[in-house]
C-alpha cells in the first residue's frame, strides 16, 4: 500500500480537529460520527482512525442462562379447552372412502386364498384376478411332458432359476378389454425373475408386470386396486406354499 499524500494528511487533520471541537458531535446519539468527504475515500488509515476515536457504540447485553431463570412453581396451564384436540387417524386415511375391490385378497394360505367376497381357493390352485373377477388359474397344466402336477409345478422354473410358462397361460389377458395397465405376479414363498420369453409375452399385451412373493403381492394388489381401480390392476397369484424347484 502506498503512503498517504501530504494533501490527504492535511485534509485529515482539518477533519479530525473539526470533530473534536464540535460539541454537537460529542453529544450525538448516533452510533458512528458522520464521515467527511475525505474519510469516504476508503483508505486504510482513515478506517483505523475512525474506529480508534469512536467510543460511543453500545455493548451487547449479557445473556442469562436458562438454568438461572426462575422455574415455575405450579403445573397449572389455565382453564381446560372446550375444543376437541384428539387426532382421529382414521380420518387421515385418504383411501378410507374408496370402495374396496369386490375380489380383494383377505388371506394367503400355503394351499390357497380367502377372498373378501367369501370365495375360497384351496387344493393348491392358483388365482387370477382380472377386472374385479376371480378365476382359478393352473399354469402348470400347460407344461408338456410332466408326469404329475408336482413335477409340472417344479417345471415352471427353468434351469436358470427363472419363472417360465407357455404363452397360452396368459390367454385370458388377451381377450379382456380394457386391458389392465399392470399385473402383480405372486410367486409363492420366494421372488424370482421372469424369463425373457414370459416377460415378452406379457409386455406384448401392453401390460407391465411386477414380481413379488405372494404375501407381499396380495397386499400390493389390494392397495393398487383400491387406489386405481380393478380395471387397471390385475394379479396372478400362486399359493404361498409353492417354493419352485425343491
Amino acid at each position: 500500500m502506498h503512503s498517504p499524500s501530504s494533501q490527504l494528511l492535511r485534509a485529515l487533520r482539518i477533519s479530525l480537529s473539526g470533530v473534536s471541537n464540535s460539541a454537537s458531535l460529542r453529544t450525538s446519539t448516533s452510533r458512528f460520527p458522520r464521515a467527511s468527504p475525505c474519510l469516504a475515500m476508503g483508505s486504510a488509515f482513515s478506517i483505523r482512525t475512525t474506529h480508534r476515536n469512536n467510543s460511543s457504540y453500545s455493548r451487547p447485553s449479557r445473556l442469562v442462562s436458562r438454568s438461572h431463570t426462575h422455574k415455575p412453581t405450579s403445573t397449572d396451564r389455565g382453564p381446560e379447552s372446550d375444543e376437541d384436540t384428539t387426532t382421529d387417524f382414521g380420518a387421515l386415511d385418504v383411501l378410507g372412502g374408496a370402495p374396496a375391490p369386490a375380489a380383494a385378497i383377505d388371506a394367503t394360505l400355503d394351499t390357497g386364498f380367502d377372498l373378501s367376497n367369501g370365495q375360497r381357493v384351496r387344493n393348491g390352485d392358483a388365482l387370477l384376478l382380472v377386472g374385479g373377477e376371480a378365476f382359478l388359474w393352473r399354469p402348470w397344466k400347460a407344461i408338456k411332458g410332466a408326469e404329475n402336477d408336482r413335477a409340472a409345478k417344479a417345471a415352471m422354473v427353468n434351469a436358470k432359476g427363472q419363472f417360465e410358462v407357455p404363452e397360452e397361460v396368459w390367454g385370458l389377458l388377451s381377450v379382456v378389454w380394457p386391458r389392465p395397465d399392470i399385473m402383480i405376479l405372486g410367486l409363492g414363498q420366494n421372488t424370482m425373475p421372469l424369463s425373457p420369453e414370459t416377460k415378452r409375452h406379457i409386455n406384448a399385451l401392453g401390460i407391465r408386470v411386477e414380481v413379488q412373493d405372494t404375501r407381499n403381492a396380495a397386499g400390493q394388489f389390494n392397495l393398487l386396486a383400491t387406489e386405481r381401480g380393478v380395471s387397471e390392476v390385475a394379479a396372478a397369484m400362486i399359493p404361498s406354499g409353492w417354493k419352485g424347484r425343491s
